[in-house]
């Protein structure tokens, strides 16, 4: 169980890396794609099979398609692509280790908000109890959230469209 924690966490890190460094786009949205299905892999090793089975549908499914649509929509040439001054590219490393700090001195000075951990007896990684509980106490929000996601999907394709203009 160990080595598989241990390549899963290699091919996570090895495909993060990549798309953060790979010129092409699309080569850097299937390093995304397999980045996703490892921490799906790190999800079943954790025994929830529910938020495994929703993490490849939503990420590496609905996402990443979004994102690959995206990508082909704007057209990414390397002549258009404009070179980046030293001021420009020396404010962002400053800007990136400004974040990097920032999260790092959040992460150590932050403290559990949670001193107690209570058993209610409940097993809610079963999709079986986690269905009903959705399905029964949650089912308005539930609702909103997929008419929501209906509305912005029908947004996303209504401002894609090109007008046709007839002459």
């Amino acid at each position: 169980m160990l080595t598989v924690f241990y390549i899963l966490s290699a091919i996570t890190l090895g495909t993060a890396f990549l798309t953060i460094l790979s010129k092409n786009p699309i080569h850097s949205a299937i390093y995304l794609v397999l980045c996703f299905f490892s921490i799906a892999g790190h999800y079943l090793l954790f025994n929830a099979q529910f938020l495994a089975i929703v993490h490849i549908i939503v990420y590496s499914g609905a996402i990443m398609i979004l994102m690959l649509f995206t990508i082909m929509l704007m057209n990414l040439n390397k002549e258009d692509e404009q070179n980046k001054s030293v001021l420009t590219r020396f404010a962002a490393v400053i800007a990136l280790g400004l974040v990097a700090f920032v999260l790092l001195a959040t992460f150590i000075k932050a403290q559990p908000v949670i001193e107690g951990y209570q058993v209610s007896g409940q097993d809610y990684q079963s999709i079986k109890v986690l269905g009903k509980v959705l399905l029964n106490e949650y089912m308005v929000p539930f609702e909103f959230a997929s008419v929501l996601l209906l509305v912005s999907m029908i947004g996303a394709v209504l401002l894609s469209k090109k007008e046709h203009i007839n002459s």
